[in-house]
């Protein structure tokens, strides 16, 4: 969808991803908050914001006009290929738009609510470079699939999952809303995890956490210990690879044996 730059009816938020590399004179800005309020009320000019970092949030206090965001993250070795955009729940008065060759395409409904009085997200980049390869990166660009991991996929998670803890499911709830599960976790053992997600109760001592998925995905709550891997996004867990702990111990062990193990596992 193409837009008028400046137009006063335009409430909008434009994205577009630059390539890596330092910009002249540049701030390393990975958060942005500003008001609409401040702005001259009669200029057409659209306020420009440059986020250099591969993870932040924008907040807009009182959108006005239009507001260009360009993501110029600070890492020239990598390409960064795919924007992941998480609106707040609270997320009013504006929409999204991604700009690509000069052409706007709405990513988010618009909003034409004058009561509306803030416009906020979060936003991720990721990359299809990296040490796993670019199919084990496809893989974990679509996070919660539905389908069980093969034996390579699953060798794979273990290695390269923002977390990798066994457990066993407590409780299985399901927002149809926002089209998510969320899976409630007893854990027994905590592999790896890249932040507190998985946390000890004080007055249980029991460790516990949450894992999303997709609604989809019709998850429910099964009997018996898991291996549970998968990434974090916006500060979530998401999951990816989910196997019965005694079927992954068997194909570890096995791998093991041929040389096939792309890491080395901690065996109970």
């Amino acid at each position: 969808m193409a837009a008028e730059r400046g137009s006063p009816s335009l409430l909008a938020l434009l994205l577009l991803l630059a390539g890596g590399g330092q910009r002249p004179g540049a701030a390393d800005y990975c958060s942005w908050r500003g008001s609409g309020l401040s702005w001259e009320p009669r200029s057409r000019a659209v306020e420009q914001v440059h986020l250099r970092c591969t993870e932040g949030s924008l907040e807009w206090m009182y959108p006005a006009r239009a507001l260009r965001v360009v993501l110029e993250p600070n890492l020239s070795s990598a390409r960064h290929t795919t924007v992941c955009i998480k609106p707040a729940s609270d997320f009013q008065g504006a929409s999204i738009y991604v700009e690509r060759a000069g052409q706007l395409h709405l990513v988010a409904s618009p909003q034409r609510d004058i009561s509306r009085r803030a416009a906020s997200f979060q936003y991720e980049l990721l990359t299809n470079q990296g040490a796993a390869g670019p199919e084990f990166k496809k893989m974990a660009l679509v996070e919660a699939m539905c389908r069980p991991c093969d034996n390579m996929e699953l060798l794979m998670a273990i290695c390269s999952s923002d977390f990798v803890v066994k457990g066993s499911i407590r409780n299985v709830s399901h927002d149809s809303e926002n089209h998510m599960s969320q899976v409630d976790v007893s854990v027994q053992k905590v592999y790896r995890q890249k932040n507190r997600i998985f946390q000890q109760d004080e007055a249980s001592g029991e460790w516990r956490g949450p894992i999303r998925t997709l609604l989809q995905c019709k998850v429910k709550k099964g009997g018996g210990d898991f291996l549970f891997t998968g990434n974090e996004h916006f500060g979530e867990a998401w999951l990816g690879c989910a196997p019965r702990f005694k079927d992954f111990m068997s194909i570890y062990r096995a791998a093991r044996e041929r040389g096939a193990n792309p890491c080395e596992f901690q065996l109970d």
